[in-house]
């Protein structure tokens, strides 16, 4: 009787455990990488618009670190918006997980937090340093939150619980 007991309290704290995870949502949200300089060098010709230059050598490198960091992160969709930079900075880790970015135009919020608050899964949402404290915000964040123009190197992981607020969590790498 007491072997019953505790194989159904075990089961019990399985399913809570597994219910409580599957009820969480983590979001990851980053700006993009280090962007190559758009003032093109005398005699040099701009091949990119100076309004969406790609990715620097540094950009990239700090791409795929991205992509080591969160490769184990059971991300299901990866979104950027629609500037070369920041879908250059989700690419490496799509290509390991084998999706596609799904692109957003950066003015438009709503669209962008639609697909969050839809995605089965956790998301990876790379922004700029002018839409990642609007996209914070919009997912509950309360603490204000400014992104220097300098830095590059923020990853900000809020988890969604089924319910209370979320919570932040601010690293650099």
């Amino acid at each position: 009787m007491k072997l019953i007991r505790v194989t159904a309290a075990a089961l019990v704290l399985v399913v809570v455990t597994a219910t409580a995870a599957v009820a969480q949502q983590v979001i990851y949200v980053v700006r993009h990488a280090e962007r190559a300089d758009s003032t093109p060098a005398a005699g040099q010709v701009m091949t990119a618009p100076a309004n969406d230059p790609p990715l620097s050598a540094a950009g990239h490198a700090r791409a795929a670190r991205l992509a080591t960091m969160l490769r184990s992160a059971d991300i299901w969709q990866v979104l950027a918006t629609e500037f070369q930079r920041t879908r250059q900075t989700a690419a490496p880790l799509a290509k390991a997980l084998n999706l596609e970015v799904t692109t957003s135009p950066a003015r438009e919020t709503d669209a962008l937090l639609a697909r969050i608050r839809e995605a089965k899964g956790n998301v990876l949402v790379v922004g700029h340093s002018n839409t990642v404290p609007e996209i914070l915000k919009r997912l509950g964040i309360k603490d204000a939150i400014a992104i220097p123009e300098s830095e590059y190197d923020n990853l900000f992981i809020v988890t969604r619980p089924a319910t209370g607020d979320p919570i932040l969590v601010r690293l650099r790498f």
